[in-house]
């Protein structure tokens, strides 16, 4: 499967998370686009924190902004974010939220992301390179920083 995408994405759902420095203060951010036009957006912070943490809230929320039953794309530049929801979080729940190794790191925020995705089937998650111009995710960056300078203050 080829995850290169040849041109900027016009519509979805796209997200991103941080903490500066990693961990410290972080924020996320998503925003819901149609054809170029942002139909709703999130963001938020915590105040001490991580970048994966950050990562997985903001795909949390963004399955929030799209109705129930209508199909969407929702881009992260996490790929980690990513395989976890879709590739290693089923055998976790099948083994009692446990790695082969070990814990699951982050294990509060994997269960809600992996319930929102599971329960809806109509939102495909897909990564995103993160800061190569592509609009809609350089947008969802600078949400994430909103978010994070807010809750500096």
């Amino acid at each position: 499967m080829n995850n290169t995408l040849e041109s900027d994405p016009t519509s979805g759902v796209f997200t991103d998370g941080s903490s500066s420095p990693n961990p410290g203060p972080g924020g996320w951010g998503a925003v819901y686009v149609r054809d170029n036009e942002i139909i709703s957006e999130a963001y938020g912070h915590a105040g001490h924190t991580t970048n994966n943490r950050m990562e997985l809230l903001a795909l949390i929320n963004a399955a929030d902004l799209v109705p129930e039953g209508i199909g969407a794309t929702v881009y992260t530049d996490s790929n980690l974010a990513v395989r976890t929801i879709t590739e290693w979080a089923a055998g976790w729940e099948k083994r009692g939220w446990r790695r082969k190794s070990g814990p699951v790191e982050n294990l509060d925020l994997v269960k809600r992301a992996y319930a929102a995705y599971k329960e809806r089937s109509e939102l495909e998650l897909r990564w995103i390179k993160a800061h190569v111009g592509f609009r809609w995710n350089e947008y969802a960056d600078e949400l994430a920083n909103r978010g994070r300078l807010e809750g500096q203050r």
